[in-house]
C-alpha cells in the first residue's frame, strides 16, 4: 500500500499521480467517442445517426451498474486501507468484481425481454426504429462485459494502480476504435457495427483488468476460495454505489426525456444533440477524470482522519477543476460552428447545433462544482448528500426546469434546461457541503 502517496506526498503531487492517468483514459474515451460518432456522422444518413443517439442513455445505464459495484466499491476499500484493515479491502474487492459481472448478465437478459418497449421509450420512430434497434441489441447483449470493464478502473486506484486502470481503458478504446470503420463500412453493419467494436473494446479491456488483478495486485481479488461478506458490508458498498449510479440513471432519464421534448421540432435536432452531447463530453471527461481521479485520496484521508490534508485537497480540486471547465466552455463556444462540421458538414445540422452547444456549455462550471462535491460525498460515506446532487442535476431538477421552460420559451427552453439545472444544482452543492463535511472537517 503506498502510504508514502496518500500521506507525506505534497496534495497537488499525490493528486495529480491518482488523477492524470484517470484523465487521460478519460481523452482517449473522448477521442473514440468522437471518432465513434464521426465514423457514424460519416454515413450521411441523419436517421442512422438520430438513432444511435437515441440509444445512448443504454449506455449511460450500463455505466451506471458498474459504477454501483466500482465507485460504491471503492468509497468502502479506500476508506478500509486508510484505516490499515487491507484484509477487509481485498474481501470486499471479490464481491465489487465477480458481482458486477453476475449482475451485468442480468441486465442483459432484462434490455433483450424488455427491447421494444425500451426502444418505443426512447423515441424510436418509424424512420429511426432500424438502426435504434441494431445499435441496442448487441450494446444490450454485451452488457455483462460493458459493466465489468467499470469496475477495477475504480478499484485498482484505490491500490494506488491508476497506471494499471488507464491502461486497461485505454486498451478498450483503441480496439473500438480501430473497429468502428471495419465493422460499420468494411462489414456494412452500419449502427450494428458501431455496437459491436464497442463491446469487443470493452471485451480485450476486461481481460486486461483480470490479468493484472490475478498477477499483480496485492490487495485486490477475484478469487472466490474463501470468500465471506456481511450484510452490512454489503450495504455500506451499495449505499455509496446506488446514489453513485443514479447520476448516470438520471442522465439516461434526462436524455429520454431532452429526445422526447425535441421529437417534434424534427429529427435533424436529435441528431444535432447526439454531435453536440459528444463534443461537451470534451469538458465532462477532463472534469470527471481530475474530479473522480482524487476519490480514493479523499476516502484514505477521511478514513485516516487526516482533516487538515483532507481540506487542502478539496480547495485544490475545485480550483483545478472549475478553472479547467470554464476555459474549455470558452473555447468550445467561441468554436461551436466548428466543431459541429467536423462531424456534419450540413449548414442544417450546423445552424440546428450552434446555439444548442454554446447553451450546454454555460453550466459546466457548475457541473464541475457538483461532480467534486458529489465525489467527496461519496468517498466519506455520505450516501445522503450524493444522492440528492446525483438525483437533482439530470432528474427531479432537470425535469421540473425543463417543462417550465419549454413551456415559457419553446425550444429555446429546452435547450437551456440543463444550463439552468446545473446552476441550480451548484448552490444546493454547496449549501449541503457548507452544512455537513465542512463542519465534521472544522470540528
Amino acid at each position: 500500500m503506498e502510504n508514502e502517496l496518500f500521506e507525506k506526498m505534497p496534495i497537488q503531487k499525490a493528486y495529480m499521480k491518482l488523477a492524470l492517468p484517470v484523465v487521460f483514459s478519460g481523452v482517449l474515451a473522448l477521442v473514440y467517442n468522437m471518432v465513434d460518432m464521426f465514423f457514424v456522422a460519416k454515413t450521411g444518413d441523419t436517421n442512422l445517426v438520430a438513432g444511435v443517439t437515441l440509444c445512448g442513455p443504454v449506455f449511460t445505464l450500463l455505466i451506471a451498474m458498474g459504477d454501483i459495484f466500482g465507485l460504491g466499491g471503492a468509497s468502502v476499500i479506500s476508506r478500509l486501507f486508510g484505516m490499515k484493515k487491507n484484509e477487509d479491502g481485498k474481501r470486499l474487492s471479490v464481491f465489487c468484481l465477480d458481482g458486477c459481472f453476475i449482475f451485468g448478465i442480468l441486465i442483459a437478459i432484462l434490455l433483450l425481454v424488455f427491447k421494444m418497449p425500451i426502444l418505443t421509450l426512447l423515441g424510436a420512430s418509424t424512420e429511426t426504429f432500424v438502426h435504434a434497434s441494431s445499435y441496442y441489441f448487441w450494446i444490450a447483449l454485451g452488457s455483462p462485459f460493458v459493466i465489468l470493464a467499470l469496475a477495477p478502473t475504480n478499484l485498482l486506484r484505490t491500490e494506488g494502480h491508476a497506471t494499471a486502470a488507464m491502461i486497461g481503458s485505454v486498451t478498450g478504446s483503441i480496439v473500438n476504435m480501430i473497429l468502428d470503420p471495419v465493422f460499420i463500412f468494411g462489414l456494412h453493419m452500419g449502427a450494428g457495427g458501431a455496437a459491436i467494436a464497442t463491446v469487443i473494446g470493452n471485451v480485450c479491456a476486461d481481460i486486461f483488468y483480470i490479468y493484472f488483478i490475478c498477477k499483480k495486485s496485492q490487495w485486490l481479488s477475484m478469487k472466490l476460495s474463501g470468500f465471506y461478506i456481511h450484510a452490512g458490508e454489503v450495504k455500506q458498498i451499495l449505499s455509496i454505489g446506488i446514489p453513485s449510479s443514479i447520476t448516470n440513471v438520471m442522465q439516461s432519464i434526462g436524455v429520454m426525456l431532452l429526445n422526447n421534448f425535441l421529437l417534434p421540432y424534427g429529427n435533424d435536432k436529435i441528431a444535432s444533440f447526439g454531435i453536440v452531447s459528444k463534443i461537451t463530453m470534451i469538458v465532462v471527461m477532463i472534469m470527471v477524470g481530475f474530479a473522480f481521479g482524487g476519490q480514493p485520496l479523499y476516502g484514505y484521508l477521511y478514513g485516516a482522519k487526516l482533516q487538515k490534508r483532507m481540506k487542502e485537497c478539496m480547495k485544490y480540486a475545485y480550483q483545478l477543476i472549475i478553472g479547467i471547465s470554464a476555459t474549455l466552455s470558452i473555447v468550445l463556444s467561441i468554436f461551436a460552428p466548428f466543431m459541429i462540421s467536423i462531424f456534419m458538414n450540413d449548414a442544417v445540422m450546423i445552424a440546428a447545433g450552434t446555439p444548442m452547444l454554446r447553451a450546454v456549455l454555460l453550466g459546466m462550471p457548475f457541473i464541475g462544482f457538483v461532480m467534486v462535491t458529489t465525489c467527496v460525498f461519496q468517498s466519506c460515506g455520505k450516501p445522503a448528500q450524493a444522492l440528492i446532487l446525483s438525483a437533482g442535476r439530470q432528474g427531479i431538477f432537470y425535469a421540473i426546469l425543463i417543462f417550465i421552460l419549454h413551456a415559457l420559451l419553446g425550444y429555446t427552453g429546452v435547450i437551456y434546461a440543463q444550463a439552468a439545472s446545473d446552476i441550480f444544482t451548484a448552490i444546493v452543492a454547496y449549501l449541503l457541503l457548507k452544512n455537513t463535511l465542512l463542519k465534521e472537517l472544522n470540528a
